[in-house]
This record gives C-alpha cells, structure tokens and sequence, in this order.
C-alpha cells in the first residue's frame, strides 16, 4: 500500500526553509530521495535513519511522484 505522503511530510516554516521534511524531522525529503536515486535500499536508509519508519521513507517516493503527476510539458521551437 502506497502511503498517503502528507501523513508523513510537512513544509514547515523555520525547518529547512520550509522545504519538505519529513514531520517531527529535520531531514528532508530531498536527502531521501538522493540516497534512493544513488542505489540505497529503503532498508538502508532506516540504517542510516534509525528512528524514521519504512512507511515514512516510503512517503517520500509517493511525495516525488506527486509531483510529477500533473506536470505539464511545453514544446519551444
């Protein structure tokens, strides 16, 4: 089950610059996502992140294709 990401991620004011972070976090769905995208299995970043949930990763990944769902390409030229 894909999980809802804004259970798990919040764009908090004065946390990373209101970047999206995981809540109760400073680490930001960004990090998580370079680790993933470098070959790091979910596992792997819990190791590195041990108090963060596999559901909470997980967010991240459903985050990232959120917000690409509705993204709109324009041909120039």
């Amino acid at each position: 089950m894909i999980p809802n990401w804004q259970t798990y991620i919040a764009f908090t004011p004065g946390v990373l610059g209101g970047k999206a972070a995981i809540k109760g976090t400073r680490i930001g769905v960004d990090i998580v996502l370079e680790k993933m995208a470098a070959g790091e299995t979910v596992e792997q970043v819990l190791e590195s992140y041990p108090h963060l949930s596999r559901e909470a990763v997980l967010a991240c990944l459903a985050f990232a294709a959120n917000s690409v769902r509705n993204e709109l390409i324009y041909a120039v030229g």
